[in-house]
């Protein structure tokens, strides 16, 4: 096969790379709202993927993956095509907030979009149809959302075959199978015949480097298992546990007002019964203590100490025996490297 043109109403010839600004609304002065792409077509054939960051105008993680990936390959090299969207809610990520400010839309519930609908939409249409669509496989990366952390993970329908390709290839330990909202990027591409996966990576208005640099590793991983780079070996995590049940996950809520100190220690491996954490008064005369259901990894954190009835205090998943033997064998070595909080 020949290599071919990367078009959106543009074009990118085969062996170029290119760094643009795309308009993709105006501001209140008239002025554009540009988000910036690099396109990177190979000089061999192969298959388009998309990458991008902050829909989520405040998860920072995957905008420093972006710029590292843009930087790291030769068209020389690639069979195919990377399409890297740096930052896609601009408005949010210029304000450092989640949605777009004032009226508060998620430009991740506001796939594929439509002209002629309201400012996210009309956002979200723009990136889908030029960037988006034209591509064969995908990665969505976010991070927690404020005042909470999150350990690296996929999120994908692993009951789909193609998406569980794409899952496994980038080589996280942990994948929470299930299907996304339905106007979430990740079901509206997937819906559409091109598989995407999203990654959480840490916290919120901060690059956290290791969480980057596994994230690179986990891109390279995807693009060897797809050919986009034939030379290069797709990588093994060493375990992966899928969660596929809702029994196997839960979130540990407040039943009480008060100051939280979270007790469970140095990894986020946590046995059935252990205290996950104590919510006490400020007079310290009352004191709840919140214990794990089961065993398993806190895949999820609450960062602001305090909490009202309800709050959500920890995300835990399950594990099973020969996962809980690897992960402890791994604490053992010191390899383990899950530090949510970090």
């Amino acid at each position: 096969m020949e290599p071919k043109p990367f078009r959106y109403d543009s074009e990118v010839p085969p062996g170029e790379v290119r760094h643009l600004r795309y308009e993709i609304s105006e501001t209140y002065l008239g002025d554009p709202v540009e988000i910036p792409v690099t396109i990177i077509n190979g000089e061999h054939a192969g298959p388009s993927v998309f990458m991008n960051a902050a829909l989520h105008g405040d998860e920072l993680n995957g905008v420093k993956v972006m710029q590292e990936v843009a930087g790291r390959y030769d068209p020389s090299e690639i069979h195919g095509t990377l399409v890297c969207v740096h930052v896609a809610n601009v408005p949010g990520y210029l304000a450092q907030q989640r949605y777009i400010p004032i009226y508060d839309l998620d430009l991740n519930r506001s796939f594929p979009g439509r002209d002629g609908a309201n400012t996210a939409e009309r956002m979200a249409n723009q990136i889908y149809r030029r960037f988006v669509e034209p591509c064969d496989i995908g990665i969505d990366f976010h991070t927690s959302t404020r005042n909470r952390t999150t350990m690296y993970h996929v999120r994908a329908d692993m009951s789909r075959p193609e998406v569980a390709r794409l899952a496994r290839a980038f080589g996280a330990n942990l994948i929470l199978s299930g299907e996304a909202e339905s106007s979430s990027l990740r079901t509206v591409a997937t819906n559409d015949g091109i598989p995407t996966i999203t990654v959480e990576m840490g916290r919120a208005h901060r690059f956290q480097p290791a969480l980057v640099d596994r994230a690179l590793d986990g891109v390279e991983s995807v693009l060897a298992e797809y050919g986009v780079l034939p030379d290069v070996p797709v990588s093994w995590p060493g375990w992966t546990r899928i969660i596929d049940s809702a029994t196997d996950k839960t979130w540990l809520r407040a039943d009480v007002g008060g100051l939280v100190e979270m007790q469970y220690g140095e990894v986020p491996l946590v046995h059935e019964g252990d205290t996950i954490c104590t919510i006490s008064d400020h007079f310290k005369t009352r004191e709840k203590r919140v214990a794990a259901p089961f065993t398993g990894l806190v895949v999820g954190v609450l960062q602001n100490p305090v909490a009202a009835p309800g709050h959500p205090l920890c995300h835990l998943v399950s594990v099973d025996d020969a996962t809980l033997r690897e992960i402890e064998r791994e604490i053992e070595a010191g390899e383990f490297t899950e530090r949510p909080w970090s």
